[in-house]
């Protein structure tokens, strides 16, 4: 059975000195005030236009971040490549609500698929469905609020922007995983999602949806669209994750008096994860999974299922994944073991991508658990290596 616990197989791509750098860096976002006093100090920073990029670059950008292009990038997925982990390239700027901020991120992100296209090292493509279309009208075709001519050309608009990347990711037959978002427009991403799923997985799984597990209703979503899947005879690609959106979705909830759409028990979410990594490996022929977690039981229940059902480690309907910067010792322990393992690397100029940085910074605060276990990790290996050089 795999173990989490080998720190020398976890941090053997770290030297003394950057697993020294990395301690500081998680012993400093462990502390919630200063965590919160910095997201302001970086916010004003960018207002009065300080040059604090090079700072960031190299301490928590150069941790969390791939680079600030592809080209950059290139250089993080070599190194990973040495360890037998791959890599998957997120555009994480932000771009605005407006057809220039849309028109970029789609051109960037079509780069990333012909980039990918081009490199065996990249066997995903990602992206964020916001970033193609104006929240409010997503949340209003989630809904079915749409009134106007405008609304309904800007809702075209966004179906065309999906369709371009996902017939594009098909011809070159390169994966792409549409990330999930807030509940309250998740919907209208669900149908589209489901329309690629049905025109280009005819052959297998290119198309990836995500599903949020700490979501009440995501489990019944999960056997729903499998029957779908069956009954129109594609193959469904899957992201499995737990949720990203909790306090926001609970005050929404709250604020208009409604039924909180996510689980208030951590162990409900637990629970539903695993049913459905459960579910999926006992359907493995009709769905492909990609086990996007830092949870290490539910890393290595999956494990545990696979070799049950027989599947050999590297069976390609079956990733998982972590983002960069964080869970090494799962990564690197199941790349080791002949795992699917693909980090999740963010890419974008610095100041562009300050808000994704800032956002792991306060995740890595109020994740439970998630910090301090990623410095008991690093100061058990530090003390191998110093017993190491006693003896």
């Amino acid at each position: 059975m795999i173990t989490f616990e080998n720190t020398e197989i976890a941090f053997h791509n770290r030297s003394n000195a950057e697993l020294r750098k990395t301690f500081w860096l998680f012993k400093l976002m462990s502390y919630n005030k200063l965590v919160r006093i910095g997201k302001h100090i970086l916010n004003f920073s960018v207002i009065i236009h300080l040059p604090i990029s090079k700072l960031l670059k190299h301490t928590i950008y150069r941790h969390f971040c791939g680079g600030e292009s592809l080209i950059e990038a290139s250089a993080t997925i070599n190194s990973l490549r040495f360890y037998n982990i791959k890599a998957i390239l997120d555009y994480s700027v932000e771009g605005k609500e407006n057809e220039a901020g849309f028109s970029n991120a789609l051109n960037e992100t079509l780069a990333t698929i012909r980039f990918a296209a081009s490199n065996p090292d990249v066997p995903f493509t990602v992206f964020k469905p916001s970033a193609f279309g104006k929240q409010g009208n997503l949340e209003k075709s989630s809904n079915d609020k749409i009134q106007t001519a405008i609304e309904n050309a800007e809702l075209n608009n966004f179906k065309q922007r999906i369709e371009t990347l996902c017939k594009t990711a098909f011809e070159l037959d390169i994966p792409i995983m549409i990330d999930a978002e807030h509940s309250y427009y998740q919907k209208i991403i669900d149908m589209v999602c489901e329309e690629m799923m049905e025109k280009y997985n005819t052959e297998k799984a290119i198309v990836y949806n995500t599903i949020q597990l700490y979501r009440i209703d995501r489990l019944e979503f999960l056997k729903m669209i499998f029957q779908k899947a069956c009954d129109k005879s594609y193959y469904l690609g899957i992201k499995f994750v737990r949720g990203a959106y909790l306090e926001k979705e609970r005050e929404r909830a709250k604020r208009l008096n409604y039924q909180s759409p996510v689980y208030y028990e951590k162990a409900q979410t637990d629970s539903d994860f695993n049913e459905a990594l459960r579910f999926s490996i006992e359907h493995i022929n009709r769905i492909s999974i990609f086990n996007g977690t830092h949870n290490e039981e539910s890393s290595k229940y999956l494990t545990i299922l696979m070799s049950q059902a027989g599947l050999p480690n590297n069976d390609s309907r079956v990733w998982f994944s972590q983002l960069y910067g964080m869970g090494d010792n799962i990564s690197y322990n199941l790349a080791d073991k002949g795992y699917n393992v693909a980090k999740y690397i963010p890419y974008g100029p610095v100041k562009f991508v300050m808000p994704y940085l800032i956002r792991r910074a306060e995740e890595n605060t109020s994740v439970k658990g998630q910090t301090s276990h990623e410095l008991d990790l690093i100061l058990k290996e530090m003390k191998r290596r110093k017993n190491l050089r006693i003896k």
